[in-house]
């Protein structure tokens, strides 16, 4: 779908509430009918036609916390949006009615802890929508109608689909992960974890010039996707050896485990650079990092992303990004549940998406 066939509804016809998908605590999912409040001068409202499900997604339903992030109350899901606005801000800033958008969901904030000023996505007060990080909760965009800063907001060309704008967000979490690795031209690289982050990271690095990519996953259905969108070759991440042999310039651990980020030390090669993008759990964890100081290797940790959500939307609208492959099932917002369930076995899905709009068939 793009804001050719669809332009949003008109001023007159918003409602008072609309449905929201909304974790309530862990195993306790709802679609809960939510006020459409006055939006702030500042504030556009969105029609959200897609949304991708995310990992911190899964884990507010699954746990009703994810990782230190607790729920306290109800909380309004999803961050990976694309809609269309239907009422402009009142004091005349950002996109206006019919403009397709995408969504930066992060609002940097201040706090005690010292940062770069140039990288404000470490801010220590940075809230990000649908997160129960700190209280009141954040709430998210899994609304059908939903009130957003147009700072927030980032206009789409026309011709971009809809559908696979739902994925720029994430996209932009790889393309700031590989951005750290400095510059991949003519490098070899590998990417442990091919779930829908890691899966993006290869196109991004396929987009960036790297000379061969190599991703690596436990499942057959992740580096089939992997393959798709741009990588030379798989290895099944029980094959020590084969990923070893990789030597690989540049690493992005992805996988989000222990195992993983001891796969991409062990397959990085001497002198080489291992991005961790994956979040492994909050504690100590057991890796080889004895072969990371002989080996002389950069670690370097990435942590959601800045601005470069507007190159990524830049390389989808010249077709320099291709990655609608990553997105593998669609469900509209009363199949909620389900499409969570799907989400959840990541060895036959992808990037699953809710639509709040007439539902479609992927393309």
């Amino acid at each position: 779908m793009t804001l050719n066939t669809h332009l949003g509804a008109g001023l007159e016809e918003l409602p008072a509430t609309g449905p929201a998908l909304v974790a309530h605590a862990a195993d306790d999912l709802r679609i809960d009918e939510v006020l459409l409040p006055q939006p702030a001068p500042d504030e556009a409202v969105v029609e959200v036609l897609y949304g991708g499900i995310c990992g911190s997604d899964l884990h507010y339903w699954l746990h009703g916390a994810a990782g230190e992030s607790i729920l306290k109350a109800p909380l309004v899901l999803g961050h990976e949006i694309s809609g269309v606005v239907v009422r402009p801000a009142a004091n005349g800033a950002g996109p206006q009615a019919g403009t397709a958008v995408a969504v930066h969901p992060a609002t940097p904030g201040p706090g005690a802890a010292k940062y770069p000023a140039d990288r404000p996505n470490l801010s220590p007060g940075c809230t990000y929508l649908g997160s129960a990080a700190r209280y009141p909760h954040t709430d998210g965009a899994f609304s059908r109608y939903v009130n957003l800063p147009v700072r927030m907001l980032r206009a789409l060309p026309k011709d971009l689909d809809l559908r696979t704008a739902a994925l720029i967000e994430p996209a932009s979490v790889a393309w700031h992960a590989v951005s750290r690795a400095g510059d991949v031209r003519g490098k070899t690289a590998l990417v442990i974890g091919s779930g829908p982050i890691g899966a993006l990271a290869v196109a991004v690095l396929k987009r960036a010039g790297a000379a061969r990519i190599t991703a690596v996953d436990l499942h057959p259905k992740p580096l089939e996707i992997a393959m798709a969108v741009g990588a030379d070759q798989v290895i099944n991440a029980a094959d020590a050896t084969a990923i070893a042999a990789v030597e690989a310039d540049v690493v992005i651990e992805s996988s989000g485990s222990h195992h993983g980020l001891a796969s991409a030390i062990q397959g990085a090669v001497r002198g080489g650079t291992v991005v961790m993008v994956g979040l492994l759990p909050t504690g100590m964890q057991p890796v080889p990092i004895s072969l990371a100081i002989t080996r002389e290797l950069d670690l370097k940790g990435s942590f959601r992303f800045n601005d470069e959500i507007d190159q990524v939307i830049t390389a989808l609208a010249d077709g320099s990004l291709h990655i609608s492959p990553v997105i593998t099932h669609e469900f509209p917002l009363a199949d909620a549940l389900h499409a969570f369930e799907v989400a959840k076995d990541s060895t036959s899905s992808g990037k699953v998406l809710l639509s709040f709009g007439e539902p479609g068939d992927v393309r």
